[in-house]
């Protein structure tokens, strides 16, 4: 039986930009950080200011560079990211009826600390997507409701109209858990993915909103009956032939978790060799916390992995 090559435990190994930003945190480094932020692309940008905003201590040095200079927009947006990273650990991913009263009590004052440093940002900088990003997060833990949540994505847009980190966000707010249906999420899905040039990531929305429909049908068999539906699985290979089928995708940062949310689709269709040929293009990288529905993330995507080498057939 064929092997995956061994699964790097790291969801970030792939990414150079993730490393660099790593050296910089752990070092001090602010001219160091200030120029990989400089240099990045939207996308990039947003998603190194989620890892940040993972990095134990970053809170307490990003507040030494605003005493040093209050009014710097980077500091000012990561720290407001770093806040709701915080919230969203301390809320835990349990439903709402599993969460206490203290949990939710420090949730949310940390998500209108956030809110206050955020503010400030888009108003002097409106065309800085990742605070507006971190604002739909925001939205949705503060409970502040679907249209306030698609202001700010509609004003992210008008700066960036193909920017995936918030389009997940928003489509997050979209689902049925947090006051939105289904219709809505696979309307604004599959607008998101037309709108985008072939060989962008954005149909990974396509599937991810079918995903998220495990939290419906509680179960795997359930969720993979939804996704051998006829008109479904059409759906979901016409999206993955837009995006990681395509050859104009790249593999900028993103593209794993990309890969890995079309795996998983794959596996619970029980297309092993669809399903193998991402977890090919992945080698040893994959992003665990896409399998967080199934159980114990690392080890299902091991499974998974494991599966479709076994019933994939040869390549």
């Amino acid at each position: 039986m064929p092997l995956p090559p061994p699964l790097n435990r790291d969801p970030e190994a792939a990414y150079p930009e993730v490393a660099a930003l790593r050296v910089a945190l752990r070092d001090h480094d602010w001219p160091a950080l200030r120029a990989l932020f400089a240099d990045a692309d939207a996308a990039t940008a947003s998603h190194l200011a989620d890892v940040a905003g993972e990095w134990g201590g970053v809170e307490s040095f990003l507040q030494l560079r605003l005493r040093a200079d209050p009014e710097c927009q980077l500091a000012r947006t990561l720290l407001g990211a770093a806040l709701v990273r915080a919230g969203w650990r301390i809320r835990t991913g349990a439903t709402a009826d599993r969460v206490s009263s203290d949990r939710f009590s420090r949730f949310h004052d940390h998500l209108r600390r956030a809110e206050q440093i955020l503010i400030d940002v888009t108003a002097q900088w409106p065309d800085d997507v990742t605070a507006w990003t971190q604002r739909i997060s925001t939205a949705r833990g503060l409970e502040l409701g679907q249209a306030e949540a698609r202001r700010r994505y509609q004003r992210l847009a008008r700066h960036r109209p193909h920017h995936l980190p918030a389009q997940l966000a928003l489509l997050q707010q979209l689902c049925p858990k947090w006051g939105g249906d289904w219709s809505a999420v696979d309307t604004f899905a599959r607008s998101c993915t037309e709108a985008a040039p072939p060989g962008a990531p954005q149909a990974v929305l396509v599937a991810q909103g079918h995903l998220e429909r495990i939290v419906e049908y509680g179960d795997l068999r359930g969720i993979g009956d939804h996704l051998r539906s006829p008109d479904v699985a059409e759906e979901i290979h016409a999206a993955a032939d837009r995006s990681v089928r395509h050859p104009d995708f790249t593999h900028t940062v993103g593209w794993v978790s990309v890969r890995s949310t079309f795996a998983l689709v794959f596996h619970l269709m029980a297309e092993h060799r669809a399903a193998r040929e991402q977890f090919d293009a992945l080698g040893p990288y994959g992003t665990p916390s896409v399998f967080r529905y199934l159980g114990d993330p690392v080890a299902r995507l091991g499974q998974a992995r494991t599966e479709a080498y076994a019933k994939g057939g040869d390549r």
